[in-house]
């Protein structure tokens, strides 16, 4: 499940520990990033949305750029785990599939809107943020990979292609079923984009 941060409702002053405090700021920022991009938010948005004053903010963040990069990193890490659960939950190859597609639904579908941080950023010029954004597809891919080439036999090459392939279909079909899907639930829609998958990863060679 997508990790998400619940603004504390405490009353503005409340002095929090340091980790409280710190994830009181990421949620407040995710709100915003996800509302307004990169560009169009400011620091006093996020500060006010939290109840705290700037000089709070930055006791946490030195810039917008270093908060976002943070919040990144949380939303990467939380759609790589889901990935690695996924692929872990079953050794059958063909739930396996629909495991790891379901993991990229699921991780749209969330109310927090997280996934726009690493689908949508409006700052994947700055390389920071490129390179955050990269990891989930090269990191996902590697896992799905390793499985591939050790029930398939094909090298590493190969057996990678096809990894990033079914990440693509995976986050491209999740993102346009969450805008586009009419009166697909996510299950049905899920079913759809699997079965897809598993009719052509299933054609090539399985090992002794």
């Amino acid at each position: 499940m997508t990790e998400s941060y619940d603004v504390d409702d405490r009353p503005r002053g409340v002095r929090l520990p340091r980790r409280e405090r710190r994830a009181q700021l990421m949620s407040a920022a995710l709100e915003v990033f996800v509302a307004q991009g990169y560009h169009s938010a400011a620091m006093d948005d996020i500060a006010e949305r939290a109840g705290v004053s700037k000089p709070v903010l930055y006791q946490h963040f030195p810039g917008k750029l270093e908060l976002y990069l943070a919040l990144l990193d949380a939303s990467c890490d939380t759609m790589i785990a889901n990935c690695r659960a996924a692929l872990e939950s079953t050794h059958d190859n063909k739930q396996r599939v629909a495991a790891a597609i379901d993991a990229f639904f699921g991780y749209v579908a969330h109310d927090t809107g997280a996934f726009r941080l690493v689908f949508e950023s409006d700052l994947t010029n700055e390389p920071e943020v490129r390179a955050h954004v990269e990891r989930v597809t090269i990191e996902c891919a590697e896992m799905i990979a390793a499985v591939i080439g050790e029930d398939t036999g094909l090298p590493a090459d190969a057996s990678k292609l096809l990894a990033v392939s079914l990440v693509g279909m995976a986050q491209v079909s999740a993102r346009f079923w969450l805008t586009e899907g009419g009166g697909l639930d996510r299950e049905q829609a899920v079913a759809l984009v699997s079965g897809l998958a598993w009719r052509g990863i299933r054609g090539y060679p399985l090992t002794d």
